[in-house]
Protein backbone atom coordinates (compact mmCIF):
# COMPACT_ATOMS: atom_id res chain seq x y z
CA UNK A 1 0.00 0.00 0.00
CA UNK A 2 1.47 3.34 -1.09
CA UNK A 3 1.07 6.55 0.88
CA UNK A 4 0.77 9.69 -1.21
CA UNK A 5 2.26 12.89 0.18
CA UNK A 6 1.50 16.30 -1.28
CA UNK A 7 4.57 18.51 -1.14
CA UNK A 8 4.30 22.26 -0.72
CA UNK A 9 7.09 24.72 -1.38
CA UNK A 10 8.08 26.32 1.97
CA UNK A 11 8.61 29.61 0.15
CA UNK A 12 5.70 30.15 -2.27
CA UNK A 13 3.43 27.30 -1.04
CA UNK A 14 3.16 25.99 -4.60
CA UNK A 15 2.76 22.32 -5.53
CA UNK A 16 4.68 22.37 -8.83
CA UNK A 17 7.50 20.29 -7.36
CA UNK A 18 10.01 17.85 -8.83
CA UNK A 19 12.83 15.72 -7.44
CA UNK A 20 16.26 17.33 -7.75
CA UNK A 21 18.90 14.83 -6.69
CA UNK A 22 19.91 14.17 -3.10
CA UNK A 23 21.59 16.16 -0.38
CA UNK A 24 25.15 15.34 0.70
CA UNK A 25 23.71 13.60 3.78
CA UNK A 26 21.45 11.34 1.70
CA UNK A 27 18.07 13.08 1.94
CA UNK A 28 15.90 13.50 -1.15
CA UNK A 29 16.16 17.04 -2.52
CA UNK A 30 13.19 18.79 -4.19
CA UNK A 31 12.95 21.83 -6.47
CA UNK A 32 9.99 24.18 -6.80
CA UNK A 33 9.50 24.92 -10.50
CA UNK A 34 7.73 28.20 -9.74
CA UNK A 35 10.17 29.98 -7.41
CA UNK A 36 13.18 27.62 -7.79
CA UNK A 37 13.50 27.06 -4.05
CA UNK A 38 15.28 23.79 -3.15
CA UNK A 39 14.23 21.95 0.00
CA UNK A 40 13.89 18.65 1.83
CA UNK A 41 10.30 17.49 2.35
CA UNK A 42 8.83 17.83 5.84
CA UNK A 43 8.18 14.07 5.90
CA UNK A 44 11.92 13.38 5.57
CA UNK A 45 13.30 15.75 8.19
CA UNK A 46 15.28 14.43 11.14
CA UNK A 47 15.02 17.62 13.23
CA UNK A 48 11.41 18.79 13.43
CA UNK A 49 12.54 22.38 13.97
CA UNK A 50 13.26 22.54 10.23
CA UNK A 51 9.61 21.75 9.43
CA UNK A 52 8.08 24.34 7.10
CA UNK A 53 5.30 25.01 9.64
CA UNK A 54 7.64 25.25 12.65
CA UNK A 55 7.47 29.05 12.94
CA UNK A 56 3.69 29.07 12.69
CA UNK A 57 3.43 26.33 15.33
CA UNK A 58 5.63 28.35 17.68
CA UNK A 59 3.53 31.48 17.14
CA UNK A 60 0.31 29.58 17.78
CA UNK A 61 1.64 28.08 21.01
CA UNK A 62 2.89 31.48 22.15
CA UNK A 63 -0.60 32.99 21.92
CA UNK A 64 -2.05 29.92 23.65
CA UNK A 65 -0.19 30.69 26.88
CA UNK A 66 2.95 28.61 26.28
CA UNK A 67 6.31 30.01 27.33
CA UNK A 68 9.61 29.20 25.63
CA UNK A 69 10.40 26.30 27.98
CA UNK A 70 6.93 24.83 27.42
CA UNK A 71 7.37 24.97 23.64
CA UNK A 72 10.83 23.35 23.94
CA UNK A 73 9.38 20.48 25.97
CA UNK A 74 6.32 19.90 23.77
CA UNK A 75 7.93 20.22 20.34
CA UNK A 76 11.56 19.27 20.91
CA UNK A 77 12.64 22.53 19.25
CA UNK A 78 15.75 24.23 20.59
CA UNK A 79 15.53 27.47 22.55
CA UNK A 80 17.44 29.25 19.77
CA UNK A 81 14.93 28.00 17.19
CA UNK A 82 11.99 29.38 19.20
CA UNK A 83 13.62 32.75 19.79
CA UNK A 84 14.51 32.99 16.09
CA UNK A 85 10.87 32.28 15.16
CA UNK A 86 9.65 34.99 17.54
CA UNK A 87 12.20 37.38 16.06
CA UNK A 88 11.00 36.63 12.52
CA UNK A 89 7.35 37.37 13.24
CA UNK A 90 6.22 40.60 11.62
CA UNK A 91 2.58 40.59 12.75
CA UNK A 92 1.09 44.07 13.03
CA UNK A 93 -2.51 45.07 13.67
CA UNK A 94 -4.36 47.43 11.31
CA UNK A 95 -7.59 49.16 12.41
CA UNK A 96 -10.63 47.58 10.78
CA UNK A 97 -12.28 50.95 10.20
CA UNK A 98 -11.49 54.65 10.24
CA UNK A 99 -14.31 55.86 12.50
CA UNK A 100 -15.48 54.47 15.83
CA UNK A 101 -18.43 55.67 17.86
CA UNK A 102 -16.77 54.75 21.18
CA UNK A 103 -13.20 53.85 22.08
CA UNK A 104 -12.41 52.45 25.51
CA UNK A 105 -8.92 53.14 26.88
CA UNK A 106 -7.09 51.55 29.77
CA UNK A 107 -3.64 50.83 31.16
CA UNK A 108 -2.22 47.30 31.47
CA UNK A 109 0.67 46.36 33.76
CA UNK A 110 3.55 44.13 32.58
CA UNK A 111 7.18 43.78 33.64
CA UNK A 112 10.56 42.77 32.22
CA UNK A 113 13.14 40.83 34.19
CA UNK A 114 11.98 42.02 37.62
CA UNK A 115 8.55 43.01 38.87
CA UNK A 116 9.91 46.42 39.80
CA UNK A 117 10.85 46.98 36.15
CA UNK A 118 7.34 47.83 35.01
CA UNK A 119 6.40 48.46 31.39
CA UNK A 120 2.89 49.77 30.91
CA UNK A 121 0.67 49.13 27.92
CA UNK A 122 -1.77 51.95 27.23
CA UNK A 123 -4.26 51.06 24.51
CA UNK A 124 -7.58 51.79 22.84
CA UNK A 125 -10.20 49.08 22.34
CA UNK A 126 -13.49 48.90 20.48
CA UNK A 127 -16.05 46.67 22.16
CA UNK A 128 -18.32 46.51 19.11
CA UNK A 129 -15.65 45.18 16.74
CA UNK A 130 -13.70 43.36 19.46
CA UNK A 131 -10.37 44.80 18.38
CA UNK A 132 -7.35 46.55 19.78
CA UNK A 133 -7.31 49.73 17.70
CA UNK A 134 -4.04 51.33 18.80
CA UNK A 135 -1.50 51.01 21.60
CA UNK A 136 1.70 52.39 23.03
CA UNK A 137 4.26 51.29 25.65
CA UNK A 138 5.93 53.29 28.37
CA UNK A 139 5.52 54.56 31.90
CA UNK A 140 2.18 54.98 33.61
CA UNK A 141 2.01 58.71 33.06
CA UNK A 142 0.42 61.45 30.99
CA UNK A 143 3.21 61.32 28.39
CA UNK A 144 2.39 57.74 27.42
CA UNK A 145 -1.34 58.52 27.22
CA UNK A 146 -0.58 61.47 24.93
CA UNK A 147 1.48 59.10 22.77
CA UNK A 148 -1.60 56.90 22.40
CA UNK A 149 -3.66 59.93 21.37
CA UNK A 150 -0.98 60.84 18.82
CA UNK A 151 -0.92 57.27 17.52
CA UNK A 152 -4.67 57.42 16.87
CA UNK A 153 -4.11 60.69 15.00
CA UNK A 154 -1.32 59.12 12.89
CA UNK A 155 -3.65 56.26 11.97
CA UNK A 156 -6.28 58.87 11.00
CA UNK A 157 -8.76 57.31 13.40
CA UNK A 158 -11.75 59.43 14.38
CA UNK A 159 -14.14 58.73 17.25
CA UNK A 160 -17.19 60.29 18.83
CA UNK A 161 -16.37 59.58 22.46
CA UNK A 162 -13.81 58.12 24.83
CA UNK A 163 -14.60 55.82 27.75
CA UNK A 164 -12.13 55.31 30.60
CA UNK A 165 -11.73 55.11 34.35
CA UNK A 166 -11.10 58.24 36.40
CA UNK A 167 -7.29 58.22 36.18
CA UNK A 168 -6.20 61.86 35.88
CA UNK A 169 -3.93 61.19 32.88
CA UNK A 170 -6.90 59.99 30.81
CA UNK A 171 -9.02 62.95 31.87
CA UNK A 172 -6.28 65.47 31.02
CA UNK A 173 -5.19 63.92 27.71
CA UNK A 174 -8.73 63.75 26.34
CA UNK A 175 -10.09 66.91 27.96
CA UNK A 176 -10.91 68.29 24.51
CA UNK A 177 -13.44 65.51 23.82
CA UNK A 178 -17.08 66.62 23.77
CA UNK A 179 -18.03 63.27 25.29
CA UNK A 180 -15.87 61.41 27.80
CA UNK A 181 -17.60 58.64 29.70
CA UNK A 182 -15.91 57.99 33.04
CA UNK A 183 -16.43 54.93 35.20
CA UNK A 184 -15.93 51.19 35.23
CA UNK A 185 -19.44 50.68 33.87
CA UNK A 186 -18.22 52.19 30.58
CA UNK A 187 -15.05 50.09 30.27
CA UNK A 188 -16.51 46.59 30.49
CA UNK A 189 -15.21 45.73 27.02
CA UNK A 190 -11.59 46.64 27.58
CA UNK A 191 -11.53 45.10 31.08
CA UNK A 192 -12.72 41.87 29.49
CA UNK A 193 -9.96 42.16 26.91
CA UNK A 194 -7.39 42.62 29.70
CA UNK A 195 -8.56 39.27 31.04
CA UNK A 196 -8.26 37.80 27.54
CA UNK A 197 -4.66 39.03 27.27
CA UNK A 198 -3.74 37.36 30.55
CA UNK A 199 -5.50 34.18 29.45
CA UNK A 200 -3.70 34.06 26.10
CA UNK A 201 -0.15 35.05 27.05
CA UNK A 202 1.80 33.77 30.01
CA UNK A 203 3.94 36.94 30.06
CA UNK A 204 0.82 38.97 30.82
CA UNK A 205 -0.07 37.11 34.03
CA UNK A 206 0.49 39.17 37.15
CA UNK A 207 1.76 36.32 39.32
CA UNK A 208 3.88 34.10 37.10
CA UNK A 209 7.41 32.73 36.77
CA UNK A 210 7.10 33.26 33.01
CA UNK A 211 8.28 36.72 32.05
CA UNK A 212 10.26 38.56 29.39
CA UNK A 213 13.97 39.14 29.85
CA UNK A 214 14.22 41.73 27.09
CA UNK A 215 11.95 44.46 25.76
CA UNK A 216 12.53 43.25 22.19
CA UNK A 217 10.97 39.81 22.73
CA UNK A 218 8.36 41.29 25.04
CA UNK A 219 7.03 43.47 22.24
CA UNK A 220 7.29 40.65 19.67
CA UNK A 221 5.15 38.35 21.82
CA UNK A 222 2.52 41.01 22.52
CA UNK A 223 2.33 41.91 18.82
CA UNK A 224 1.48 38.26 18.19
CA UNK A 225 -1.15 38.37 20.92
CA UNK A 226 -2.74 41.56 19.58
CA UNK A 227 -2.88 40.09 16.07
CA UNK A 228 -4.48 36.87 17.34
CA UNK A 229 -7.10 38.75 19.35
CA UNK A 230 -8.02 41.01 16.41
CA UNK A 231 -8.10 38.40 13.65
CA UNK A 232 -8.42 35.06 15.49
CA UNK A 233 -5.60 33.59 13.41
CA UNK A 234 -1.82 33.60 13.11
Amino acid sequence: MKTEITLYCPCCKGTNIRKNGTKSYGKQNYLCKDCHRQFVGDHNLTYRGCHSQADKNIWKMTVRRCGIRDICTITGYSRDKIQAALKRNQHQIIPKQKHYSTLEIDEFHTFIGKKVNKVWLIYAYCKRTGEIVAFTWGKRDLTTVLQLKQRLKELRITYDRIASDDWAAFLNAFSDMPEHWVGKQHTVGIEGNNCRLRHRMSRAIRRSCCFSKSLFYHLKVFNLGFFYINYDTI
